[in-house]
């Protein structure tokens, strides 16, 4: 039995203690927010944070996650919703895949530098793959984010 601490609940779940953290939000607790995608750790669809940082869910066995605090794209966190502002109003998102993960990854930009440059950015969200080309749009949506905070 493995305790995960997920979105503020507390998820007991009977696992394998090397069973990938993205294969314990999406098919035991059921969050499909995170994505699947390379399943190496390089394309960034199964970012979540963990205690503030972004990691990959595909690449992290749940016993290395157990007491940590674990947040999804369902989670709550000001700079994740703040985000999520701007993407929206900015129409961020093309066909969406890879957008939970790039949206992850920029809410832990924010918790480190609440001010990046857009060189911070490129550097941070070099992380994620977006197969659409939306890059632009996603540094306009944190540079908007930063603005309005």
């Amino acid at each position: 039995m493995v305790t995960l601490h997920i979105n503020g609940e507390k998820h007991t779940i009977d696992a394998s203690q090397d069973m990938p953290l993205l294969w314990a939000i999406r098919d035991i607790i059921g969050y499909t927010g995170t994505k699947y995608g390379c399943g190496k750790g390089l394309c960034g669809a199964c970012m979540v944070l963990m205690d503030g940082n972004a990691i990959n869910s595909c690449q992290l066995p749940i016993s290395n996650a157990e007491g940590k605090k674990i947040i999804t794209i369902e989670g709550e966190s000001k700079n994740l919703q703040n985000l999520q502002k701007s993407w929206a109003e900015l129409n961020v998102p093309q066909c969406g895949f890879c957008q939970p993960g790039q949206l992850i990854t920029a809410t832990a930009l924010l918790n480190s530098n609440p001010n990046p440059t857009d060189e911070d950015i490129d550097n941070a969200m070099s992380r994620n793959i977006c197969r659409c080309g939306t890059y632009q749009r996603i540094k306009n949506a944190i540079n908007l984010t930063v603005e309005n905070k």
